[in-house]
This record gives structure tokens, sequence and C-alpha cells, in this order.
């Protein structure tokens, strides 16, 4: 089994995440990230959504989705074809002797601390799925207490 990435664009209406999320989990398969919102026209919104399967039953699912009736279009995004972005915010346990470092590991990171607690530090991250995963490796030793992720937004490169 693969981990495939799908960009559907669908009508921007009341029902239509349920029919397609619905559609997937009905075939067996999990949907590892969901990201959805509208797009530049309000109509629509994108549903970038990262399931895994096997590429045969992959072709099958797609097949299914363009029958429904308010999915426009589907695409699969290859890595090489797309660029990716998740956000990650990672609230830390971080006492007075702690911050300095959490602070300079953020800024060599590329994140940024957004909120400071009597105890805590949050820290927002933006990157691919592998970058945050490090990150969080790396902040692991100082007692992570919470974590929430975005999930995967991406788009097809260049001109389409």
């Amino acid at each position: 089994m693969a981990e495939h990435t799908l960009s559907i664009l669908v009508d921007n209406r009341p029902g239509v995440l349920t029919r397609v999320t619905g559609l997937i989990a009905r075939r067996g398969y999990n949907i590892e990230s969901l990201a959805v919102d509208r797009t530049e026209d309000p109509r629509l919104s994108r549903v970038t959504l990262v399931a895994t399967a096997e590429d045969v039953p992959l072709e099958q699912i797609k097949k299914q989705l363009h029958k429904l009736i308010n999915v426009h279009k589907i695409v699969e995004l290859s890595a090489a074809d797309s660029v990716d972005r998740e956000l990650a915010l990672f609230k830390v346990r971080a006492g007075t002797a702690e911050r300095p470092e959490l602070i300079k590991l953020a800024g060599v990171c590329k994140a940024q601390v957004i909120d400071v607690g009597s105890d805590t530090l949050t820290i927002e991250a933006t990157g691919t799925h592998d970058q945050l995963a490090q990150l969080e490796e790396l902040l692991s030793p100082y007692s992570i207490v919470e974590t929430a992720r975005s999930g995967k937004l991406a788009l097809p490169r260049g001109r389409r």
C-alpha cells in the first residue's frame, strides 16, 4: 500500500465533504490527512486528502468520486509535480532555564514562538511532513505537552 495525495475540487456546500470521505472510508482505506477550505472561487472548495491505498483500487475510487455530482476535478499529486506544506503547533514544557534553548531551536528550524505561558512555550512551524517530524523529534526531550497539525496542503507545480 502506498500513500496518495488527492486534490479534489468540489462544490462549497454542506454534505459534500461527508460524501467524499464516506466513499473512501466505505472502501476500507484510511484517510491519513484531510484539509478543506474554499478556493479563489467561493463556490468551490479544495479537498486535499492523503490516503493509503493500492494503485488499482485508487483508480476505482477516483472513478467513483468523479460520479459524485458535486465533484468537479480530481488530481493525484506526486511529490515531484507538487508543492506541499503542513502547519504544526507544539506546546512544550519550558521553565526559565529551557526557554532560551527552545527559542534558539525554533529559530534554527524556521519556526516561531507564538505563545508564552508560565511554564510552556507554543511553537508554530510550517514545512513538509518530514520537516515537522524532525522538529517534533528535536522538541521531544523538552516534553511536548500538546500537538496540533493541519494535515497536508498541496498544489501542482507551475501553471495548470
